[in-house]
């Protein structure tokens, strides 16, 4: 419930403080005397969209603060919460303009966007005016008015989760046939280059280690003569240890005869043969590895030369030709799984098209059987408005599925007998509007409503006792909620729980609008006002104390 509003500096408001109570609140005053102010300042401050020059002329800044009430389990709390804020038992929005235009915007004293005031406004306050394009004028409202009166929220829930899921599968489906599409049509390169790959099967480093074989083979063909040489000139028999061999037995043979003089040079050819055979079993180990079949180094020239092809052919290092086969090896691999992976993925699409068939026809069936209850309950609300003779129908027709279903809702009226059925905005006048719309929001309202409702002149084109039918349907609805209106019709504000006089008076150069709470001696004369005009006279006053005792 909103509680009070405080507005400084906005328009030709000053300083403005009203303190709203439940029930039925009835705004009146002279055309331009600063009614829609009062809207404005509130929309301000919800965060609503509207006029951008609302600071008072000469004002450094315009603010306006809104407190409302807040019981537990309250929709707001839910945005409060989503939106890091704590909640009481009172919600204070303020809002600040400044002269340039700047917008500030505080909730429970903590700074917040203009998207958390608007979301919080959903849930506080819904405003309803003679052309409301949210509600019947607005084909697309139509839907979800019929979803709110039918309390439809679980059914919509599910139709929303299964309309999410045929969504996934569709597009889980639609990715796959793009890639087996991309797939197919490199088919034949894939399957001629994983023969390639397979074929070789080069390895990490191998194209090194070919080289350098290559490179040895080449080489060893013209050293192995000289090495040769060198062995035979070291080896045995006439070679160097040979020879060494017949110096050191000889000289052993003298050793024993020579008292010691041959000990040293014994000793020292004895290493020295060491060395040699160390030298020469080196010589015979190059020789081992110098020695290849001829056939060898054409064999890994050839390798060589085919792995480096391949690498530049696909545009790689040799050494990631591995990592790239496994690449090629995947995707054909997918190629060759992707019908039986596409088949399973449109199975799934079949079954999520149809979970969100069955779900849609269970809202569909749900939807009309509370079109049946809101056709009949509008009847009960119009006969009231003196409207006994018009016919409100809710059709629903097929439309494209969607995440809300697949129905189309659209309401239609007949205001006379015999007359044919059409759209509200073409058949309705401006009047009749105003109470299909009051009798439309009376049938939505069940139990105590969170939300301030208010109305704007939807009283507009009507009068006598239409305009008291219409009074009396707002403080009927005023009974389960808490209900502004702004109104000319004395018949409706004297259905008002609480009155207050709008009026512009003028200090100086300045225009400023005031807002008076009235007792009930001051009712009477601003009825009385409504009644007769500007000249109130006693006869004035008898009818408004009539009206306001009936």
């Amino acid at each position: 419930m909103l509680r009070s509003l405080d507005i400084r500096d906005m328009l030709i408001i000053d300083r403005l403080e009203l303190a709203f109570r439940p029930g039925l609140n009835v705004l009146t005053g002279e055309t331009g005397a600063g009614k829609s102010i009062l809207l404005d300042s509130l929309g301000f401050v919800l965060g609503w969209r509207g006029r951008a020059d609302l600071v008072r002329t000469g004002a450094a800044q315009g603010e306006v603060v809104a407190v409302f009430e807040l019981p537990a389990g309250h929709p707001a709390r839910e945005v409060l919460a989503e939106a890091g804020l704590e909640a009481g038992d009172e919600l204070i929005l303020r809002r600040v303009n400044s002269a340039e235009g700047r917008k500030t915007a505080w909730v429970n004293d903590r700074r917040v966007s203009g998207e958390v005031l608007r979301a919080l406004s959903d849930t506080l306050v819904e405003l309803h005016g003679q052309q409301d394009d949210r509600g019947l004028l607005n084909p697309r409202g139509h839907r979800q008015l019929l979803d709110a009166f039918g309390g439809l929220d679980a059914q919509l829930d599910a139709v929303r989760a299964a309309w999410r899921a045929r969504s996934r599968a569709e597009r889980a489906v639609a990715e796959a046939e793009a890639r087996l599409a991309a797939l197919r049509a490199e088919e034949d390169f894939l399957r001629h280059a994983v023969a390639e790959m397979t074929e070789l099967s080069p390895l990490t480093g191998e194209e090194a280690e070919l080289d350098a074989r290559r490179r040895t083979m080449q080489a060893a063909e013209r050293i192995r003569e000289d090495i040769t040489r060198a062995h035979a000139a070291l080896g045995p028999g006439e070679g160097a240890e040979g020879r060494m061999g017949d110096a050191l037995r000889w000289l052993e043979g003298a050793a024993d005869r020579a008292e010691g003089r041959l000990d040293t040079p014994l000793a020292a050819l004895s290493r020295a043969l060491i060395e040699l055979g160390e030298a020469v079993q080196g010589v015979e180990d190059c020789l081992e590895a110098l020695d290849f079949d001829p056939g060898a180094l054409e064999a890994a020239e050839e390798r060589l030369f085919a792995i480096r092809a391949l690498a530049r052919k696909h545009g790689v290092l040799p050494d990631d030709l591995g990592r790239f086969a496994e690449d090629l090896q995947t995707r054909l691999a997918a190629l060759d799984a992707g019908e039986g992976d596409l088949a399973g993925q449109r199975r799934a699409a079949e079954t999520a098209r149809a979970a969100f068939d069955a779900a849609a026809a269970a809202l569909s069936e749900a939807r009309r059987a509370a079109a049946v209850r809101l056709d009949a309950a509008m009847a009960g609300e119009l006969a009231p408005l003196k409207m006994e003779r018009a016919v409100f129908s809710t059709g629903i027709a097929e439309a494209e599925p969607g995440p809300e279903g697949r129905d189309a809702v659209a309401f239609t009226v007949a205001t006379n007998p015999g007359a044919p059925a059409g759209p509200l905005n073409r058949i309705a006048s401006g009047g009749e509007l105003s109470r299909f719309l009051l009798a439309l929001k009376v049938c939505l309202v069940r139990g105590a409503s969170p939300l301030t409702l208010i109305f704007d002149e939807i009283d507009r084109g009507v009068g006598g006792a239409t305009a008291d039918a219409v009074g009396r349907r707002l403080a009927a609805l005023a009974g389960s909620a808490q209900v502004l209106v702004v109104t000319h019709s004395p018949q409706v504000a004297a259905q008002g729980d609480h009155h207050w006089r709008v009026e512009k008076r003028v200090e100086g150069d300045v225009t400023l609008s005031t807002v008076t709470p009235l007792d009930a001696a001051a009712r009477v004369d601003e009825i009385a006002r409504m009644m007769s005009g500007d000249t109130v006279t006693d006869a004035a006053r008898a009818a408004a104390r009539a009206l306001l005792s009936s």
